[in-house]
């Protein structure tokens, strides 16, 4: 099998991560104690991707729990699920990072990297054929961010020809350890699934009319949508069935590698089993901009690749069918010189509590909105070098802050770059 090993670091990371496995386990048919409830060949025919076999019939998530801290650790050790993970691969020290990226990079993320490297050799070793790694992180936090991105750079020197796909939340604030986490992301990460956490507010807000608005209930729109874009590696499929297929579909460019999200958030609403969920309807809301998981305005860029996910039973001719008309209706949000360019997948294992529903992921110029906000807060901190004292402390130097805001800005050139190649072909075939 095409294994993969789920790294969760941080809060953050690891409250996601714990979501993601509660979901799977429930739609493998595994219980908490990793033995499966029922047997059946759809259920259980790619189980070997995100678990390993132990014991006889107990399947154990293949994952590396790791902070800075230890109260997310304990917490996740005390929950319903606790047992179902390998206790050697919990990894946690004491203190924590104060949010401070510099900690978890330089001074204390280094007192746990060797132990860290050494349960996921551990992991490799004990795979058939390894495909890649996936990574849940904040970029806000001082573990997500500091120790994920060492994290992340040592392991492509170990393992470069693997797939590395992360799960980035990008915060609100914390603008230094979100600009130095992005410079790392492009240089060592394959796929960056990006979820902006002011659009994940906007969900909750207005279409799910949630009022008390906590973290557990991001959590679990972060798992659903994990849930949605790793269904064709889990269960049998033809389309994206593995990390290096996504990359080869999705990622042109070495540099443009930031994806971001939509998906039919009304199915989010699990108490509301959507039966009568057509398909036209499914399509609409995939692409609703109320729908995304970045807060960018998507008509101000243009969609290079993407892919859409459906589970659930739908007819393939008619998924096929609608999605050609909804394109030919919507060729305006795609770029011109690349036909074909999004591609259809579909799952029949449908998610836990639903009957139909879809994800897609996008490689689309407007997320260069996104960058802007976040490099003009970033220079506007780093202009009065407020707070900057506190990670120079740490061993980091002045020149790391400025290699990133100049790599931002690059980036940012370049999405500008392809956004405006795009419009001046349309103006040519007009």
């Amino acid at each position: 099998m095409r294994e993969i090993i789920l790294l969760q670091i941080g809060q953050c990371g690891n409250q996601i991560g714990i979501k993601f496995w509660e979901e799977i386990v429930q739609e493998h048919r595994i219980d908490e104690n990793g033995q499966l409830i029922q047997q059946d060949l759809q259920f259980q025919q790619n189980l070997d991707v995100y678990f390993n076999e132990v014991d006889g019939n107990r399947y154990i998530p293949r994952n590396v729990l790791i902070d800075l801290e230890s109260e997310t650790l304990d917490n996740v050790r005390a929950s319903k699920y606790g047992k179902l993970f390998r206790p050697d691969n919990f990894i946690q020290n004491q203190g924590g990072t104060c949010n401070n990226f510099a900690i978890g990079h330089y001074t204390k993320g280094n007192e746990i990297l060797n132990k860290v490297l050494d349960v996921i050799r551990h992991q490799v070793e004990n795979a058939d054929c390894l495909q890649g790694f996936q990574l849940t992180h904040s970029l806000g936090g001082g573990t997500g961010s500091g120790f994920g991105t060492l994290l992340l750079s040592k392991l492509q020197e170990d393992y470069f020809d693997k797939i590395f796909q992360s799960y980035s939340v990008f915060p609100l604030e914390e603008y230094y350890n979100t600009a130095i986490t992005v410079n790392h992301l492009i240089e060592n990460c394959s796929q960056c699934i990006s979820i902006d956490n002011e659009a994940l507010y906007k969900i909750c807000m207005n279409k799910l009319k949630l009022k008390n608005i906590c973290y557990e209930d991001l959590n679990n729109i972060i798992s659903a949508l994990m849930s949605g874009t790793t269904c064709s590696l889990r269960f049998p499929n033809q389309l994206n069935s593995s990390l290096r297929q996504l990359s080869v579909n999705l990622i042109l460019f070495k540099s443009i590698n930031l994806l971001y999200l939509f998906r039919d958030c009304i199915s989010l609403q699990l108490h509301m089993l959507l039966q009568l969920l057509n398909t036209v309807y499914l399509i609409d809301q995939m692409f609703d901009p109320q729908n995304q998981f970045c807060a960018i305005h998507c008509k101000q860029g243009r969609y290079q690749t993407g892919a859409c996910l459906f589970r659930g039973q739908f007819s393939s001719f008619e998924l096929e069918n609608q999605m050609m008309q909804f394109l030919k209706k919507n060729h305006q949000k795609l770029v011109q010189n690349l036909p074909n360019n999004l591609n259809i997948s579909q799952c029949n294992v449908s998610q836990k509590g639903l009957v139909n529903s879809g994800t897609f992921i996008g490689n689309t110029t407007a997320i260069k909105q996104m960058f802007k906000r976040i490099y003009n807060n970033f220079q506007a901190i780093l202009k009065r070098k407020a707070f900057l004292h506190w990670y120079i402390n740490e061993g980091m130097d002045e020149l790391e802050f400025i290699e990133a805001g100049q790599n931002i800005q690059n980036l940012i050139s370049e999405y500008q770059q392809y956004s405006e190649i795009d419009d001046y072909e349309e103006e040519q075939q007009e």
